[in-house]
């Protein structure tokens, strides 16, 4: 048994998180899987287009970091979309494969076309959504969805029942629509849907357990990040019991986007030392796929994939960066296919230059040579309001040792 389940070679974390007021208070399954849908829903962030050979190569790289389902996109959209999932189908990956859907039974059987092994199937139960976009009362969404449901699993297909805008239903609409799909047409799991990504985590709890009970069935959760929460609520649902977290790599997604499935990884393995197959090393990779594949670029300081999350400026601790990774972040960077670094800027001191001078094999300074090129970092990096680059470094060493600063 390890007794100290927050810290290895790998990661340390707080272990707080591993008191018995904390983990009781969590109910995880036993098995958690990932549902991707950057080539679906990543796509829906506003200017991204996605050609058949973009999705099939992220696909790849998908199944190799050990996703265990892909969402490959709504076939109805398209023919290159529907071309797009029949090539990735043809792969024959690990990931089950999964198509988007409307609840109509065109769209379902052009899923089982496609080669789809199951349908994400659509329907709106949100209030304003309702009232506002369609006109409708929840026993017309339950009429539409009935016939859909039943088409998916008579032809074999895994259908996932996906009511959108959940966290903003009335109460009793989805109460009613849930009781009605089970009596009539069941799927194989419920969705709970935070479309605006406005639900609270405990609210999210709140719904992962209300739908269980109302169904029986796997719940699976699917969140937007407009308040920052889109991680935090789908590992909340986690712990509340749901068995299959959606999202997207980067994050990407509509408005604000997706959990970003990087995080929600880590956050699996890490803090809740869930047994899962990914492989944390290829982040970087698929990360960097995603980005030129979708021309969408990442803030260098965005968690698990961003280039500048194990960079340190302030001179403080900055021998620790690479001699003792753990003691400086709560992640080896090699665990995630990254590598610690050092910048040179305003906030440096004589341990940065030091460091700076192991890192480019440039041999050392004296004293006094360290205390005039920190001066001059800070100089240059306070007058161009950024970092200072290897090759101005290289010159201002080699100033010094010339007596010229």
């Amino acid at each position: 048994m390890n007794t100290t389940p927050w810290r290895s070679d790998q990661y340390w974390t707080s272990p707080y998180n591993h008191l018995p007021e904390v983990r009781n208070a969590l109910t995880l399954p036993s098995k958690v899987i990932l549902h991707d849908a950057t080539l679906r829903d990543g796509e829906q962030t506003p200017g991204v287009v996605l050609r058949k050979e973009d999705k099939v190569e992220i696909a790849a790289l998908l199944d190799k970091f050990g996703v265990e389902r892909i969402e490959a996109g709504m076939p109805a959209v398209s023919g290159e979309d529907a071309e797009a999932i029949r090539e990735i189908s043809r792969l024959k990956l690990g990931a089950k494969i999964f198509a988007f859907a409307r609840a109509t039974v065109g769209d379902i059987e052009l899923a089982k076309e496609v080669g789809a092994d199951g349908v994400v199937i659509e329907v709106p139960i949100g209030q304003p959504k309702l009232e506002y976009q369609f006109r409708w009362t929840w026993r017309d969404v339950l009429d539409k969805s009935l016939n859909s449901i039943n088409r998916a699993r008579e032809i074999g297909l895994t259908a996932v029942f996906f009511p959108y805008d959940t966290t903003r239903a009335k109460p009793e609409d989805l109460e009613n629509l849930l009781k009605g799909v089970m009596n009539e047409a069941p799927p194989d799991s419920i969705g709970v849907v935070d479309t605006m990504g406005c639900a609270l985590p405990q609210a999210i709890a709140f719904l992962v357990r209300k739908v269980k009970v109302l169904t029986g069935l796997p719940v699976e959760i699917h969140t937007h990040n407009d308040f920052g929460l889109g991680v935090a609520n789908s590992l909340m649902a986690v712990a509340a019991g749901a068995t299959v977290v959606h999202g997207c790599i980067n994050g990407m997604g509509e408005r604000t986007g997706n959990a970003a499935i990087e995080e929600v990884s880590l956050g699996l393995k890490v803090l809740y030392q869930l047994d899962v197959p990914y492989k944390f090393e290829m982040l970087p990779e698929l990360s960097r796929c995603v980005q030129m594949r979708t021309g969408f670029p990442l803030a260098p300081n965005k968690p698990v994939v961003g280039e500048r999350i194990f960079m340190r400026e302030s001179g403080i601790g900055v021998d620790m960066v690479k001699k003792c990774p753990l003691s400086m972040f709560a992640l080896n960077p090699q665990f995630i296919g990254q590598t610690p670094s050092v910048a040179l800027g305003k906030k440096s001191g004589k341990l940065s230059v030091q460091q700076k001078l192991e890192d480019l094999d440039l041999g050392v300074l004296g004293p006094n040579q360290v205390e005039a090129v920190v001066t001059r970092i800070k100089e240059m990096g306070i007058a161009k309001r950024g970092l200072i680059s290897d090759d101005e470094f290289k010159s201002l060493v080699a100033q010094a040792r010339a007596g010229d600063i």
